[in-house]
């Protein structure tokens, strides 16, 4: 059995790809869902991959769903924090409501499951946790104050854990999408996406396993070196 990894909104999206990136090599992958129970039999019944409901915004839910998968499974070695929302708006519109239920699924959840795992880690002296940022945490994006920020506080959270974790043999690194084809892109208006992907100097919109490739990169065993970076894949539309 290969190592266990854990991928947050692991179901869909980013998240799928990932899951099935991982399988494909080797790893025995658990992916985590919030709401969609169709979606999840869907993608278990497609993959072979469990899925575990839990809310991973809520701390005391994802310590319990972590300590089930733990006892079912066994011990998570390798830990995709993928989860995300959007609740776009500008300013003078977005309410704390928005605003706090973005930070709490982006951002928050990274410390939730992370804590949830970091003992263990430590413990065994081997880790990988790679967390799902954001271009739009590295560039900024009108009307997402709230979703900038959080993928924003992904990146510091990320060099921070990096630091306590290199010692243990636990690397910490992140990932920066562009758009990429999902449900949340596929959402945006039309002649919206269309500036959007004339934006991107590759000429078209990232895929999930643009991403599930570099987290492959970053979970290897052998990777114990690379450790608080952040790789960036976004087709050149931003660059620093």
């Amino acid at each position: 059995m290969g190592r266990i990894a854990l991928v947050t909104g692991g179901t869909r999206g980013i998240g799928e790809g990932t899951s099935i990136g991982l399988k494909e090599a080797g790893y025995t992958v658990v992916a985590n869902y919030g709401g969609n129970d169709e979606a999840a039999r869907a993608f278990t019944e497609r993959t072979g991959i469990p899925a575990y409901k839990f809310d991973v915004s809520d701390f005391d839910a994802v310590q319990d769903g972590i300590r089930r998968i733990e006892a079912e499974i066994g011990p998570i070695e390798v830990l995709i924090n993928n989860a995300g929302i959007t609740r776009d708006g500008v300013m003078q519109k977005m309410t704390f409501e928005r605003w706090n239920e973005v930070l709490q699924t982006n951002l928050s959840s990274c410390f939730n499951c992370s804590k949830a795992v970091i003992d263990g880690m430590r413990a065994r002296k081997f880790g990988r946790i790679v967390n799902i940022g954001s271009v739009n945490g590295q560039a900024g994006q009108y009307g997402q104050v709230n979703y900038a920020s959080a993928k924003s506080g992904i990146h510091g959270f990320t060099k921070a854990l990096a630091l306590e974790g290199a010692r243990y043999g636990i690397t910490v690194n992140a990932v920066a999408p562009g758009y990429v084809e999902t449900e949340m892109v596929r959402a945006v208006p039309e002649d919206v996406l269309q500036k959007i992907v004339k934006g991107i100097p590759v000429g078209r919109l990232g895929r999930a396993d643009d991403i599930a490739r570099a987290v492959l990169f970053l979970v290897a065993d052998n990777n114990d070196f690379m450790t608080g970076s952040t790789i960036s894949i976004n087709g050149g539309q931003h660059m620093y």
